[in-house]
């Protein structure tokens, strides 16, 4: 999604669409105004600007945001078909879109809804293509790039699960975040040499007026402790890769500074 924001004008209006607390920080768009909405409440960590409402429903007049951040939200959306209408209908013509959304075939989505009994996902997206051509038509903004996402099982750190946690994450060695790194590791090396797909997510689409070209080879090296994901060119160029044990490499996620171990495809 950044690559939509930090092309945004100092005037520009942002919709987080269905969000809780926030996509992304506001220094991602500095002087932008930024309106987060969701259906629930999130409490002291709302924050300025946000809007309790139905995305069925916005309350916003027509045309009203230059872009729109839907960030695994669509998912837990019951009627996707007016979601999307809504969008159309307060996005600006020569605006942007961002839509990111789990690929319910998957290993790591059907974990994350085994351990969270569903997790909320009452949309069920197994092909991006049509799933793309459903949301370029229902909003009129044409499809810039797909990129396919991949996991850092960061929905499984302990931390999420309050005092008492499933005792199914037990299986993920309770949540221990260098585990979860360690098993990360493997799943992805698992892909390269072995063609499965174990640590894919889902997709990042882009639709309308980007700013800048859209890098759609994947980013492997997404961070265990904030999910954010990294692309290699990065992460080599700003030093943040050394080499830990061995052949091993890790890196500190420039975001939160959680220890990862690194792949370079």
């Amino acid at each position: 999604m950044h690559e939509i924001l930090r092309n945004l004008q100092a005037n520009a209006r942002v919709l987080d669409l269905g969000c809780r607390a926030g996509s992304f920080p506001p220094e991602c768009c500095p002087g932008a105004l930024i309106v987060r909405l969701d259906n629930s409440w999130p409490g002291p960590d709302a924050g300025p600007g946000f809007v309790q409402g139905d995305a069925t429903c916005l309350p916003f007049a027509n045309a009203s945001f230059d872009a729109v951040i839907a960030n695994h939200s669509l998912e837990h959306m019951h009627d996707l078909a007016s979601v999307l209408k809504e969008i159309s209908r307060v996005v600006r013509r020569d605006g942007s879109l961002y839509v990111a959304v789990p690929d319910e075939s998957t290993l790591t989505d059907r974990i994350y809804r085994w351990i969270s009994q569903g997790g909320g996902h009452v949309n069920a997206f197994r092909d991006a293509g049509h799933l793309s051509a459903q949301i370029a038509q229902a909003t009129s903004l044409e499809l810039t790039a797909t990129r396919q996402l991949h996991s850092s099982l960061e929905f499984l750190r302990r931390e999420h699960y309050g005092p008492r946690p499933p005792r199914k994450l037990w299986l993920f060695c309770n949540g221990n975040t260098k585990a979860l790194a360690i098993l990360n590791y493997v799943l992805r090396l698992a892909d390269r040499y072995l063609g499965t797909r174990t640590s894919v997510y889902g997709w990042a689409f882009y639709f309308g007026e980007i700013g800048e070209l859209i890098e759609t080879a994947p980013w492997t090296n997404v961070c265990v402790g904030c999910g954010a994901g990294h692309p290699v060119a990065a992460l080599m160029v700003n030093n943040k890769v050394r080499r830990q044990i061995g052949i091993f490499r890790s890196y500190n996620c420039p975001n939160c500074g959680e220890w990862n171990l690194y792949t370079d495809s």
